[in-house]
Parts: structure tokens; C-alpha cells; sequence
């Protein structure tokens, strides 16, 4: 599907605040509704290369948009952090790592069947580097281990909460929510499993059937109905992913800068001088994270071990752009 063209008019003349909000309901338009009778996995790459021509845009015409980013877009950090300020107590979040809008039809689709009601849900924005670590500490955290058993002490934005972080399974995971009124519950899934689906030209596609395995199956739902019991619960993510399998392959030149530069990643603070190349290939972008450089728009280049089918930390929509769902369920 490509890119119509009263959205790239638009993208060409708003300004940058206007313009990053019309690309977060764009994105969100078109990963959110559920699939119907269709095949997930087919549907998802589908709805993954039609944002394209948005990356397209925002890598060549629409570069400088990416300079502006923290400034004009609504940060999930910044959004969880007012929202459980505002909200008394009775609240959890629910931060599932590396949890892309692609996977949000299942949260809204699900929610119905278990009797949950969606008070909010829409897009907001990842860090930059759009990094595990670099979320954690922008909500207090030092880093996401530190919510393991309640550890995260008080010196966080999400004050009052009972803390914890594991891989475990849901069912698991389920049993281990108590009567606190306020849970902040970081689970490490998808993240951890993205390396598994490493197979060239297939990650996204057998990941989402993963995806919908765990997002259909009742041990998951049990874990939300119980965070969602007599508390606002808010769904969220530290980042998205990038199915780089899909991306083409940069030319000679340009992969021996990537990978002299970047390795197989797609940031790095190490980095003191970008790419010759106009549009760039690459940017460098003072963050409230430090000075960083990132790999712009969608591309991968051959390196050691192969490059990576799933990753993060670039500069593309579905690395930056996550679900924000606010749920609720009455006690019984």
C-alpha cells in the first residue's frame, strides 16, 4: 500500500509536531485493527512493508523530522509517569519489552472477550536509542533488573509500586500478583525471544505466530484480569523492533561504513562523524541519553554472524512507535 497522497502533502507542510502526531495515527491505523479471518503472519509483513514508504519518507525528504522527535512527540515514559501521578491508588502497568504496534490487535481484540474495558489506546513514543536501559532510566529505574522482587526502592516515577521483572511463564507470572493496591510488572518477552527467530526471510512471520500463540492462550489473559482486578492497568512497551530481514541490503560502499561503524546494531555512542551521504544513511542526535548516532530509515548490510532479522535501536517507525492501552475490569 503506498503512502497516499494526502498524507505525503501533509507530511510536507505540518509543522513538525503536527506532522510526528499525524505519522503516530497513521502507523496506528494501520497495525491496530484485528486481522478478522485473515492469516496473521501474512498480515503483519503486509502492514509492516506498507509503513515503508513512511520510513521512506522520514529516511530522504523527511530526515530533520528526526532532530525534533523528543521534543514534539509523547514519550511513553513521560505519558506513564504523569498518568500514575494523576491516577489514585489501584494502577499497574504491564510493560512487555520490545512490544511493537504490530502485536496491539491481539490486546484490543482480547480485551473484549475477557470483559475488560479500553479506556484509552493509542500510540506513543520509545526512547532514543530506543534501548531497554534507556527507558528504564527514564522512568527512575537504573535499569530494568532493578525492579526484580520489589527492588526498584522509591526514587523512580512510579512511586508506591510493588516491582518485579522475570521471563517466566504467564501462569507464573499470574500467581505471583498479591493484593497491593499498585503493581508495576515488567515482563521480558518478546524481547528475549527475538534472537530465536533469526531465520533469514522468516523472523517476522514465525514470531507473530509465537505472538499469537501467547497472545490468545488464557495463561496470558489470567496475568492481565489479575493486574486489571480493581485497578487501572496500562499496557505498554520499552521499545518496538525492526524486522530487518525485510530491509534491502545497502550497496558496497555503504555497507562497509555500517559496518566498520555499527556493527550488526543500529546505534552507537561511539561514533564521532557521520556518513558523506546525502539523504544521510546515518545521523548523529544529541538525546536526553547522551550524544548518539543511528542508523537511519530501513537498511541492513552484510557483517560477521549475519545481520540481524528482528533488532532495535534505529531510526525507523516500528522501532520507536508502541502501544499505550488502558484497561480495566470490575471485581466480581
Amino acid at each position: 500500500m503506498a503512502l497516499p497522497y494526502s498524507i505525503f502533502k501533509r507530511l510536507q507542510t505540518e509543522t513538525p509536531k503536527k506532522t510526528w502526531e499525524l505519522i503516530f495515527e497513521y502507523v496506528w491505523g494501520i497495525c491496530s485493527p484485528y486481522f478478522g479471518n485473515s492469516k496473521p503472519d501474512s498480515q503483519v509483513t503486509q502492514r509492516d512493508r506498507a509503513i515503508g514508504d513512511l520510513d521512506l519518507f522520514l529516511a530522504t525528504a523527511g530526515w530533520d523530522l528526526w532532530s525534533h522527535y523528543e521534543s514534539v512527540v509523547p514519550r511513553t515514559s513521560t505519558k506513564l509517569a504523569q498518568w500514575w501521578k494523576d491516577q489514585d491508588d489501584g494502577k499497574a502497568v504491564l510493560i512487555l519489552d520490545a512490544f511493537s504496534l504490530r502485536e496491539a490487535p491481539w490486546l484490543l481484540h482480547g480485551a473484549a472477550k475477557y470483559d475488560l474495558t479500553i479506556h484509552n489506546a493509542f500510540a506513543t513514543g520509545a526512547e532514543l536509542p530506543a534501548d531497554t536501559t534507556c527507558f528504564a532510566k527514564a522512568l527512575g529505574f537504573s535499569q530494568r533488573s532493578a525492579l526484580e522482587n520489589n527492588g526498584a526502592g522509591s526514587s523512580h516515577s512510579l512511586k508506591g509500586a510493588r516491582t518485579e521483572t522475570t521471563d517466566i511463564a504467564w501462569k507464573d507470572c499470574a500467581d505471583q500478583i498479591g493484593a497491593e493496591p499498585n503493581w508495576v510488572f515488567w515482563h521480558q518477552w518478546p524481547d528475549h525471544r527475538l534472537h530465536t527467530h533469526d531465520d533469514a526471510g522468516k523472523g517476522l512471520s514465525t514470531l507473530t505466530q509465537e505472538v499469537q500463540e501467547h497472545l490468545t492462550g488464557e495463561a496470558f489473559w489470567k496475568l492481565v484480569e489479575r493486574l486489571a482486578t480493581g485497578r487501572r492497568l496500562i499496557i505498554t512497551s520499552d521499545h518496538g523492533y525492526a524486522a530487518s530481514g525485510l530491509f534491502p541490503d545497502s550497496d558496497r560502499e555503504q555497507t562497509e561504513y555500517l559496518k566498520k561503524n555499527f556493527k550488526s546494531g543500529r546505534w552507537t555512542a561511539n561514533q564521532n562523524d557521520t556518513a558523506p551521504w546525502v539523504p544521510p544513511i546515518d545521523i548523529a542526535l544529541n538525546t536526553q541519553h547522551g550524544k548518539n548516532h543511528f542508523v537511519l530509515g530501513r537498511r541492513k548490510w552484510k557483517s560477521a554472524g549475519g545481520y540481524p532479522t528482528l533488532t532495535h535501536g534505529g531510526l525507523s517507525v516500528l522501532e520507536v512507535a508502541v502501544p499505550f492501552i488502558e484497561l480495566s475490569k470490575k471485581a466480581i
